[in-house]
């Protein structure tokens, strides 16, 4: 075999491998069906089960108050699912939660935080994520816009006096980011970042790398192509850092100092970047999305200074 023919040949062995690694890796990572809440868990690095106890107490009791299944429908046609307990006035939270995850199973120690608080809340399962419909996950991209029609909910359940927190956790922190650049109903009054990334590339590439030593590229960029073409965005089209320049309502960044799944300095960058009033709580010694449990009180505090400063 000639010089030229052989190189042909190693040269498609190599396309080919890129091909099956992206092809895995966006089956792996994108498709609903194929993201599995044990792997995210694990590459998390916590011991989540220190906390079951709490959590499962608190759901308990979240699920003793009154409460509704309530829906609504996004944009692109796909039916949406929350669950509604009401609070004794017009406050409410609306409650984002994380990839591979779904609002009940991790929100009600939030959520009954925020009750005891006199807030309502709303803990909504996002795109592709427990009852709501969906193939392809959002990561904050198409989310931002289903949260907007989630705030219209509210509004009309509430009345237009309602006085709305949001609050996110891991990609649930990255659509409320996302959402801040959003043309945003003034009912809305403050919004919560937890452990967020700035975009679906970066993550990924930090992963990648971080975790299993591999370079981004191809894999990143034949990705971003295929999710254009099916899930309708771009890796990078909707990036936190770039939409919360244009935040016009305050916020509040948290995030763990030993957070190896979304690197801290991610949140400095929302930070920086951030255009509207802003706070930032580093928790020290959590790991990813661990801030509430790691350190209860801390995080209380933050949240009272911050909801005192916005909520009449």
């Amino acid at each position: 075999m000639g010089m030229l023919k052989k190189a042909a040949v190693l040269a498609g062995l190599a396309a080919a491998a890129e091909g099956l690694g992206t092809a895995y890796f966006y089956r792996r990572t994108m498709i609903r069906t194929n993201a599995k809440p044990e792997r995210s868990a694990k590459m998390s690095g916590i011991d989540w089960s220190q906390y079951y106890p709490r959590m499962h107490e608190n759901r308990d009791w979240l699920l003793q108050q009154p409460h509704e299944e309530v829906g609504i429908l996004s944009h692109d046609g796909l039916k949406l699912h929350g669950t509604y307990f009401p609070g004794p006035g017009n406050k409410v939270v609306i409650c984002f939660h994380g990839y591979t995850s779904n609002g009940m199973s991790e929100y009600p120690s939030l959520a009954r935080c925020f009750m005891s608080r006199g807030f309502g809340a709303l803990i909504i399962d996002q795109r592709s994520h427990g009852q709501s419909e969906g193939k392809y996950i959002g990561f904050g991209c198409m989310d931002r816009l289903d949260a907007l029609e989630w705030i219209r909910w509210t509004v009309d359940k509430v009345g237009q006096d309602a006085q709305i927190i949001l609050h996110g956790g891991s990609m649930g922190g990255a659509t409320v980011c996302m959402v801040s650049g959003l043309d945003l109903p003034p009912q809305v009054k403050g919004i919560i970042s937890d452990s967020a990334f700035t975009s679906p590339k970066y993550v990924f590439t930090h992963v990648l790398h971080s975790m299993y030593h591999l370079p981004a590229t191809p894999m990143i960029p034949l990705a971003d192509k295929v999710n254009k073409r099916l899930a309708g965005y771009g890796l990078d089209d909707c990036n936190a850092a770039r939409e919360v320049r244009k935040a016009k309502v305050p916020m509040l960044f948290i995030h763990g100092s030993k957070d190896t799944f979304v690197p801290p300095h991610m949140c400095d960058e929302l930070y920086e970047n951030c255009a509207a009033p802003k706070t930032k709580l580093i928790v020290e010694g959590a790991g990813h999305v661990e801030s509430y449990y790691k350190n209860t009180q801390e995080y209380e505090e933050a949240l009272d200074k911050f909801i005192g400063g916005i909520i009449v």
